[in-house]
């Protein structure tokens, strides 16, 4: 789908529930609104044209400003503001994602050798007429 801005227009290209990727024509003198992404990290890819990008710090009091030719990419921290003007007519992409949290585990127990352990925990894994796996004691 495709939508005009003040700035020029984006064009959805695909959204699921990892990324968004967009299309979007830019046109000169055209600024886009100051904004800031709670949770996703925003990535701007220049195909032909300028863009201006300025990011707005939270660790000092100063405007970062990034100007992006063909073929140059940057990207901005969720939480920050942004935004970006439109220093040359062109197509640049814009990309939406979430931060994979590599951290992201609860242990339950901890990791053993087989041969230390006194119980007897083994097991057979099979599949039941649905195909699903389960799991049998082999004691």
């Amino acid at each position: 789908m495709k939508a005009g801005k003040v700035w020029g227009t984006t064009e959805l290209i695909e959204a699921n529930g990892a990324l968004e990727f967009h299309r979007i024509e830019m046109h000169e003198g055209g600024v886009c609104s100051k904004h800031l992404h709670r949770y996703k990290w925003n990535g701007f890819y220049v195909e032909s044209g300028r863009m201006l990008i300025r990011t707005w710090q939270r660790d000092y009091d100063l405007c970062d400003v990034t100007i992006l030719e063909e073929g140059e990419y940057h990207k901005v921290k969720p939480g920050l503001y942004h935004q970006f003007e439109c220093v040359e007519d062109g197509v640049a992409y814009e990309l939406y994602w979430a931060e994979f949290n590599h951290n992201d585990i609860e242990r339950e127990s901890v990791g053993f050798h087989i041969d230390d352990q006194e119980d007897d925990i083994t097991f057979e894994i099979g599949r039941d007429e649905d195909g699903a796996y389960t799991k049998h004691s082999s004691s």
